[in-house]
């Protein structure tokens, strides 16, 4: 509470669960958990049979890895707070750690938006110019560019939390979701947030907003290079190696772009809506796009029988 310009920080939030279904937490905690287990498991997968298949050893591959690693992020950034609550309606999480898992949460998701972007370059650069692909993104160049994702995603959410902590906070404390959102905490706040808004906003349109707009960018590219093909074969065979990459930009981008708009004008909507949408955000992505590229990508499904007949044998 703010009496008489005195300041007051709660010494914990308390998060939410699915609105109006409490009842039947630890039955929807079944799903919850298969989507955790499929998106641990898939990008674990990911990653063992990229470093053991010397043939992966290739851009398009560590741009993958890095999705897989951040993917694993997302999903340890949530499980615990998530299924505690499902499990023993553990709903108490202190001040600072729920300031600490916004932070990882937020930077986890500009990484995935940039690796995103960095694997629409490696298209555009494949079907554009093949012959200079590999002159272009060395293994120097794709660590230099998984350096540069990493540095951005940290130092541009940095102040996040102390725009946070500056605030003086009212006597609610109870969060939309089972998780810690910046929005979320921000709207708790007695005193004024035009910074944090303006802030929010500035840096989520300078960085996920300008990575979907050159991903849009690529593909048009791509799609002038590709329509200049001589036959429809190559054509249709360059676009076979997008689709994964398509599937993995539309899972990822949609329900963030929706979380964002419902967090900043959909005053209107209902509760149920906002979390489905959330989680949606944050846990169907990992758990599909392992099975994306392991259904789409011929190498990467190659790589998988190979591992699974040795392990028969």
């Amino acid at each position: 509470w703010e009496v008489n310009g005195s300041f007051y920080q709660p010494p914990a939030f308390l998060l939410m669960g699915i609105p109006g279904l409490e009842a039947l937490h630890l039955w929807i905690s079944i799903p919850f958990c298969a989507l955790y287990l499929v998106a641990l498991l898939g990008n674990c997968m990911i990653l063992f049979i990229i470093k053991k298949t010397q043939s992966l050893h290739e851009p398009m591959y560590y741009f993958l890895s890095m999705l897989a690693v951040t993917d694993l992020g997302l999903v340890l950034c949530t499980l615990p707070t998530t299924l505690g609550l499902f499990w023993f309606n553990v709903r108490r999480i202190g001040f600072d750690a729920c300031l600490t898992q916004m932070y990882f949460i937020h930077i986890l998701s500009f990484i995935e938006s940039s690796v995103l972007l960095a694997m629409a370059f490696d298209r555009f650069i494949a079907i554009s110019h093949p012959l200079r692909h590999p002159s272009i993104l060395t293994k120097t160049t794709v660590l230099k560019i998984g350096l540069a994702i990493l540095l951005r995603g940290v130092v541009s959410l940095l102040p996040i939390p102390f725009l946070l902590k500056r605030l003086t906070y009212c006597g609610r404390t109870e969060l939309s979701h089972s998780f810690c959102f910046h929005p979320d905490i921000m709207k708790l706040a007695c005193a004024d947030i035009k910074v944090n808004v303006f802030y929010g906003m500035v840096i989520l349109l300078s960085t996920v907003g300008m990575d979907f707009i050159f991903i849009v960018l690529s593909y048009i590219l791509i799609i002038r290079t590709v329509v200049s093909l001589a036959t429809k074969e190559e054509c249709l065979k360059a676009l076979n190696t997008c689709v994964s990459h398509i599937c993995a930009v539309l899972v990822f981008f949609l329900p963030m772009i929706g979380l964002s708009m419902m967090h900043r004008f959909g005053r209107n909507v209902p509760p149920l809506m906002n979390t489905l949408v959330a989680y949606t955000y944050l846990i169907i992505p990992p758990a599909l796009n392992p099975i994306i590229y392991s259904i789409k990508s011929s190498h990467i499904r190659e790589a998988l029988l190979r591992a699974l007949r040795r392990k028969s044998d």
